[in-house]
Parts: C-alpha cells; structure tokens; sequence
C-alpha cells in the first residue's frame, strides 16, 4: 500500500464524521455533536486506530479560516444596529459576568490565572452554528425574538475576534507596563492590518473577483475565491503577526461588500463545510474521556456553568430592559451552549501554552454536552412563560415593554383586529384605511410598533399568542379577528385564545400546510388562506378566463374547490359538478360587450374617474385592449379608443352605460 499519509487521515476523519452525523440526525441532535464523537472515537485516548493528530490537526487550521471567513462574509452591522438597545450592552454584560464566574470557578481548582481567563472566555461565547440552526428549527429565525437573538450573537462574534488579537498577550511575563505595551502593540499591528484592508483591500478584492467573473470560468472564480482567503489569513499572520482567524474574518468582511459576495458564499460552501468538519473532528480527538471520568465533577459543574448558568445570567439582565419576555427567553436558551469559538479561543490557548489539554478537554465536553443538551432546551420556552406567570411579580418585571400609548376603547367597536404587520398585515391596514374601517395592529416587534405610532395607527405592542396580552383587544366588540402571522403554532395559538373569548367572532388566518388548514378550522377559524392553494387557483381562473369562460362559473369553481376545506387531493363531486356547468357555459352570452367609439367620452379617462357603475349601475367585470383580455379591471386602467369593455347589470343599466362607451349616436353592436 502507498505510504499517503494526509490522504489516509483525511479519508479516516471524514469517514467517521459521516458516520456519527448521520447517528446524531438520525436521533435529533446537530451534526456537530457526532463530529465531536468521531474525533474521540479515532483520538489517542480511546482504543483503535488512531489518527494522526498532527496532520488532522493542520488540516483543521483550514477549518478555522473557512469558519470566520464564513463568519466575516455574512457579518452584518445592520442587523446589530437594528437591536442595539439590546445586543450591544446585553453581550458585553453576559460576556464579561460569564467569564468572572468561570475564571473564579478555575481558581478554586487550583488552575493558573491565565488558563482561568481562557476557559471563562471560551464559555462565554455561543455557536453561531447551534444558535441559527435552532432558530431556524423552531421558527423563530424571523421573529422579533430571533433577530435580537442573531444581534446579540453578531456582538459575541466582535467580542470572540478582539478576544483572539489580545490573547497572545496573556502569555506576556513581565510588569504591568510591560504588559501594557504588548496589548498596545498588538493592537496597533492589528488596527494597522484592518486599516490596509479596510480602505485597499476594499477596493481591489472586489475588482479582481468582477474581472475574474467576467471571464465566465467558474474554476479560475472558485480559484481565485480560496487564493483570497487562505492568502490574506495568511498574510496577516506573517506579516502582521496576528492570528489566521482574524485575517479570514476580515477577508469576509471585505468581500461582503461585493455584489458578488452571494456567489463567493455559495461557492465556498463545500469547502467550508468540508474543512469544518475536519475542524470539529480534531477538536474530539484532544478529548481524553479517561480524564473527564475521573474529573467528572467538575465537568458536571462547567456543564451546569454553560447551560444553566449563562441561562439564569441572560434572564436577570432581561428584568432590566423593555423586552417582551419570550425575548430574553429565546436569547437564554440560545447561549446556553458554546461551540466553534469556544474551539478556536481554546486551540489558542494550548498553542500559546496558557492551557493544557485536560483543561481544554473540560471546555469540549461542555460544549459536547451542552450542544447535545441545547436543542430540547427550545422546546421549553411555553412551558416556562406558563410557570412565570404564576409568579405576577417576577413576571411584571421580566415582561417589561416600552411604553406604548393604548388605543382609545371608544374607537374599539366594530373593529378589525390584525395580528402581524408584517407584508400581509400592511396591505390590509391600508384597505381597511381606505374603507375608513376601524382596526386594531396586535405587534410583537417593538420597533414596527414605535413606526404604527408615529402614524397613529392603533396598536397593541406584545405577543398575540400570549392571551394576556390578546385580552386587551375588546375582541368581544370586534367585528372580525385576522391572523396574519406565518408560523402555524403561533396561529394556532392565537385562534385559540381568541376562540375561547368570544366563540362567535369571524377569524380570517393563514396556513402553511394542508393539515394546518383543517386543524386551524377546528381551533375556531372561520376563514383559514392556504397561499399555495390561492396561489394554484388564481393561475387556474386567469387560464380558463383566457380561454373565454364566463367570468361567474370561474369563480363558482374556484369557490367550489375553497368549500372542499382546500383538500386538493380529492376532488369533489361539487367541483365535478360546477366544472361541467363552466364547460357547458362556454357558448352562452352572460357579459354585454362594447367598443369604445371615438365619439366615446372615455378615452383617456381611467375607470375610477369614468365612475360607470356610479353613474349608470352596470358593472365592467372584463376589458379586450389590443388582443389582451383584462378581467376584472383596476381602477387605474385608461379607455382608449377601439377597447372592448366587458358589461354586466340589467338591460336599462347596460344601455345607460352602453352610451358612455360608445357615444351618444352610435348604436350597440
């Protein structure tokens, strides 16, 4: 057998790592946790074969560069500035209290001051992986909740990579003055290395990716994509002596700037994905399981550190902000493990002597057990909003918003409630503006809501599918209830509540699924909108009205499939039934149709100022201009001369309309 030693461990560590992905999908934990196993079961702790650790180990340097690449490129100061209120003072809190707890749990070990340091660091940050992958499992990616969540981790990211460009300096010996001319050096290489990036790199990385692209070779583009990560990481660690991970984060900083930068992410997927994996693989094999055994106590504690206590810190600080307290429950549970920076921040440590690998084995299993733990911990959230609000005190404090005036409970009657003001929510606030009707926003996002004042638009700040706060809505007074939300659990929820409070209100919501459409009918909708369904049958009415199909049996068939509870995969024998009769309509004359004359004054005028059916009460329901067909017209389409215009009414209201078309002395075809 050839002697290829890089192949045989690459080879050796993917192998594994498939392996224990897949286990840990297949029993509902991330993919991390059973690329940690992997590198255990082939690390020099365990029987078996075993990997050579230094060559993986290289290999993962590669890891860590595509990781804050990856972390650069999708880097996002807009989303920090938007919850800054929150993310910024809330990430520097937690950070700073999570590492004086953890370094002082280190000193009653009897560890070093340094190495305390970078353990109180290392699990003070979270998994950017871990974080987004749980809010995207639980819907909660593009909520309110979500995005001060995604901001407070944004945060993290700046404190972990400042955290990598001073830790060289926990290894200086010397005076306080001395210590204190290292920091400023090495931040001053640092500032130096970001400025030259900042203002040169900014300009020439992205001109030398959009001529690449304009060579139409996506080989020499992916070449020239991974020339730039690996060649800046690398020249900022040689030539300015800071660490690869910051040179790759801010590679990816700068090439976010380009419009091409979606292209370069999608591109260097496979290699970041790939060299990741081979990252977490070498982090399991400095695992020593016989060490942890035998220290199993305080691996307990670090665990109950990492998961409990960063939980417990997240939730005081949420007594001292005007945040709903879901918020702060999402960010909690979020944190509430450590993972690839934690990683970095500890290799960091052993490369530069401040900790040893027993003590970095205590840092990657609670990050093991933590990331296990993390997913389930989701799926408390309801559960402890329910348990705190038996506690009115505690949750008055933790439930705290921003003063929002309330609605005045004279304009409550006969009103709309919406739910989200989201796209759907806006356009039908501005309907109802336009009806003069009047309505009531129920927002969770404080900053929509500050936007719903300032154009004194009605509003309710806080969580629908909290009944405390859906109570306040008079729904017993209103005239109809819309969910507009996205997220089915969510709807549910607030049909739910609103269903028990008044059984007889209408309530229109939306749905994602079929099945959520029968289970929101039975929870006490009274309208559920499956926009796939809708969707299909606009397209199905705009063919079959293109075909010449009587504008009423269309919709008698569209109404026939919406009274079959959008079960589309059974056809009923009322829709049977209806589309025999739109077939059989075909030939019949059920629309009146005129030419618009040039004696006509119409021309020029659009439907709204010609105001027919005000004026004479037939209804144009259909338009042909040019060889077009324009069903159902809006009222900013413009008569020209030689239009067709589609009628409808009695035969008195058709002649009376009949004379606006075509002119006062000319006769009806």
């Amino acid at each position: 057998m050839h002697d290829l030693p890089i192949l045989i461990n690459i080879t050796l560590a993917l192998v594994v790592a498939f392996i224990g992905g897949v286990i840990a999908r297949r029993i509902g934990l991330p993919t991390i946790v059973g690329y940690l196993l992997a590198g255990i079961v082939i690390g020099p702790f365990t029987p078996g074969f075993v990997g050579d650790t230094e060559t993986i180990q290289q290999l993962a340097e590669m890891g860590v560069i595509f990781l804050m690449f990856g972390v650069g490129l999708h880097f996002s100061f807009q989303d920090l500035w938007k919850v800054r209120d929150i993310a910024i003072p809330g990430a520097l809190i937690q950070t700073a209290l999570a590492t004086i707890i953890g370094f002082s749990l280190t000193q009653a070990w009897g560890w070093t001051p340094s190495a305390g340091i970078v353990l109180g660091l290392a699990i003070s940050v979270a998994s950017t992986v871990v974080l987004l992958r749980g809010l995207m499992d639980n819907s909660l990616l593009n909520t309110s909740h979500g995005k001060a969540a995604v901001g407070w981790l944004v945060m993290e990211d700046i404190l972990s990579v400042l955290i990598l460009v001073l830790m060289p300096v926990l290894s200086t010996t010397g005076n306080g003055s001395a210590i204190f001319k290292e920091v400023g050096f090495t931040l001053l290489k640092a500032a130096a290395f970001a400025a030259i990036m900042f203002f040169a790199g900014s300009k020439l990385i992205p001109w030398i990716l959009n001529r690449i692209a304009l060579t139409r070779s996506r080989e020499l583009f992916i070449v020239a994509v991974l020339a730039i990560t690996l060649g800046t990481a690398m020249g900022a660690a040689e030539l300015f002596d800071v660490s690869l991970a910051l040179g790759a984060f801010v590679a990816g900083a700068i090439v976010s700037q380009s419009q091409l930068s979606h292209q370069v992410g999608a591109d260097l997927l496979p290699f970041r994905e790939a060299f990741s994996v081979l990252f977490f693989v070498s982090v399991g094999m400095l695992v020593n399981p016989g060490f942890l055994w035998a220290n199993i106590g305080q691996v307990i504690l670090l665990t109950i550190l990492v998961i409990i206590g960063k939980f417990l810190i997240v939730m005081i600080m949420g007594l001292f902000f005007s945040r709903p307290a879901r918020t702060f429950l999402v960010i909690a549970v979020g944190l509430s493990q450590i993972g690839e920076f934690s990683f970095i921040l500890g290799q960091g440590g052993l490369k530069l002597g401040l900790l040893s690998n027993n003590q970095y084995s205590l840092i990657l299993a609670g990050a093991l057990i933590s990331i296990t733990v993390n997913p389930f911990m989701y799926k408390m959230i309801p559960i402890l909003e329910k348990w705190l609000v038996k506690f009115p005190p505690i949750w008055k404090r933790l439930d705290l918003h921003r003063e929002i005036p309330e609605p005045d409970e004279e304009y409550l009657k006969d009103h709309v409630v919406i739910v989200g003001y989201g796209r759907v929510g806006k356009h039908l606030v501005d309907v109802l503006q336009l009806v003069k009707v009047p309505y009531l926003v129920i927002e969770s996002d404080a900053e929509k809501v500050e936007e719903l004042n300032q154009l004194n638009i009605a509003t309710l700040y806080g969580d629908a599918a909290n009944s405390e706060v859906i109570t306040f809505a008079r729904l017993e007074k209103a005239k109809a209830l819309v969910v507009s939300v996205p997220q089915e659990d969510t709807a549910m929820m607030v049909v739910s509540a609103a269903h028990k409070i008044h059984p007889d209100l209408p309530i229109i919501t939306r749905a994602e699924s079929k099945e959520g459409v029968k289970e929101l009918n039975a929870a006490g909708a009274l309208h559920v909108v499956h926009p796939e369904l809708e969707g299909g049958l606009e397209m199905v009415s705009h063919t079959l009205l293109e075909l010449g199909y009587p504008m009423r049996k269309v919709y008698d068939y569209a109404e026939s499939v919406r009274r079959d509870q959008y079960d589309i995969a059974n056809t009923s024998e009322q829709e049977h039934l209806t589309l025999r009769a739109l077939i059989k309509a075909f030939d019949e004359i059920e629309i009146i149709w005129f030419q618009v004359e040039e004696a006509s004054p119409l021309i020029g005028k659009t439907l709204a100022e010609s105001n027919i059916r005000y004026q004479t009460g037939a209804s144009v329901v259909a338009m042909v201009q040019g060889e077009i067909l324009v069903p159902n017209p809006k009222s900013a389409t413009v008569f020209h001369q030689g239009d067709r215009v589609g009628l409808m009414g009695e035969q008195e209201q058709i002649e009376a309309a009949r004379v606006m078309v075509e002119g006062e002395n000319l006769q009806a075809e």
